[in-house]
């Protein structure tokens, strides 16, 4: 068996939504300090709706892999839902992640939220703090 799915590897050699958006309503960065990977997202919001999301990722092919995906998943999608996007959701949708990958999904899903609160933060928008956990280094 292969250590990486066929859309992991399709989505690494041709990722989607690469490049920063200079006009960003939110950006959001986190990195792990262990592995070295570093993720930033950027999203452009219309009533309340991703209308546009990009990413760079410094980092291995699963990283690259997880944030194409991760934007294909919340462009075009209420803020609410792109909120609830989790790092299984990632993994699954690219057909699996090696048990030592997991934390890049991790990370596509904390840049997303970042994201979204430096979005919320930027327009005075209320929320519930306990949307936005601290990103956290995985062991």
């Amino acid at each position: 068996m292969a250590l990486y799915s066929d859309k992991v590897m399709d989505h690494f050699k041709n990722p989607r939504n690469v490049g920063k958006l200079d006009d960003a309503d939110g950006i959001g960065e986190v990195g792990n300090a262990r592995c070295g990977d570093i993720m930033k997202i950027y999203i452009k919001v219309e009533n309340d709706i991703i209308t546009d999301v990009k990413f760079n990722t410094f980092g291995c092919g699963s990283a690259i892999a997880s944030s194409s995906m991760a934007t294909e998943m919340i462009k075009g999608k209420p803020l609410s839902q792109a909120l609830e996007l989790t790092n299984k959701a990632v993994a699954e949708a690219l057909d699996g992640l090696p048990a030592h990958k997991l934390h890049c999904s991790v990370l596509a899903e904390e840049a997303i939220r970042s994201a979204i609160k430096d979005y919320y933060d930027k327009n005075g928008i209320e929320y519930d703090p306990a949307l936005f956990p601290e990103p956290h280094d995985e062991e």
